[in-house]
């Protein structure tokens, strides 16, 4: 099982692009206000399933397949634009984000929708799914990979503590956390190598180039047996071309009038 095609550096910026155009059409993604958070994660997505994660849209729970635990909440509408751009559902689901009986809700659902690993919805919670799921896989599948994406906001909180020193403990190969920061890391860095004893390989999560090499040295096997820890550096709103203050803000909801002027702003 292969990442998705199409995985040159152009290509998936030109995903990105798409991705974020579509999170800006998302009714539901206007109305939540995550637009500015979820975008900062688009091109950490769109390069793990262009270019890292053995997964495959026609067979969404094949056994062999690499597993995504998304802690970071805010970051769902991204998912789901991402899954949707590599082809696990069709575009139209997007536009029925957060509307009752639709397939894509707030926090992502197992098997309501294809592509998703994990029902994780509660802050800080997805570190400890994607470690039990880690731990289940080491013996059955020790091949598959356990990729989690959470925020630097989520290390401060107990579960995730907790979770840290456990995964540490068990020091399992196929376990892969990427912390996102959307400031200075040092804080970050800190946390990670206090709680986990672990040096995260730190990285601009927006430079699809700097991911690869960091990846490559993160799970390169003279890494020894430490916890391997991407800390992503983002910026919030990443990709959003300004708009006057009288048509949005990054705190409250969008209408679709600024929406439409955000799409046809967005450029590659």
């Amino acid at each position: 099982m292969k990442p998705g095609e199409g995985c040159g550096t152009e290509a998936l910026q030109e995903r990105a692009l798409c991705v974020r155009r579509d999170i800006a059409g998302m009714p539901g993604a206007l109305h939540d206000g995550y637009l500015f958070s979820a975008v900062s994660s688009v091109d950490l997505l769109v390069w793990l399933y262009g270019r890292v994660l053995r997964v495959c849209p026609e067979a969404p729970l094949d056994e062999g397949r690499d597993r995504f635990v998304l802690s970071r909440v805010a970051a769902a509408p991204a998912l789901y634009a991402t899954l949707a751009e590599y082809g696990f559902f069709p575009r139209e689901e997007l536009w029925e984000y957060r509307r009752l009986g639709g397939m894509l809700q707030s926090a992502p659902e197992f098997r309501h929708a294809p592509g998703i690993d994990v029902s994780c919805g509660v802050r800080g919670i997805g570190l400890g799914l994607a470690l039990g799921l880690a731990l289940a896989l080491r013996d059955a599948a020790p091949e598959v990979r356990v990729v989690c994406l959470l925020g630097a906001d989520e290390l401060a909180s107990g579960p995730v503590y907790e979770t840290l020193t456990l995964a540490a403990e068990a020091a399992l190969p196929g376990l892969i956390l990427i912390v996102e920061s959307d400031g200075e890391d040092a804080d970050a860095a800190r946390a990670l190598s206090a709680v986990a004893g672990c040096e995260a390989v730190r990285v601009d999560g927006h430079d699809v180039e700097a991911l690869n090499a960091a990846w490559g040295e993160l799970t390169a096997e003279s890494r020894g047996k430490g916890m391997r820890v991407l800390l992503a550096r983002t910026v919030r709103g990443r990709g959003l071309p300004h708009v006057s203050d009288d048509l949005m803000d990054d705190e409250g909801p969008l209408d679709r009038q600024a929406a439409d002027v955000l799409i046809s702003r967005m450029k590659a």
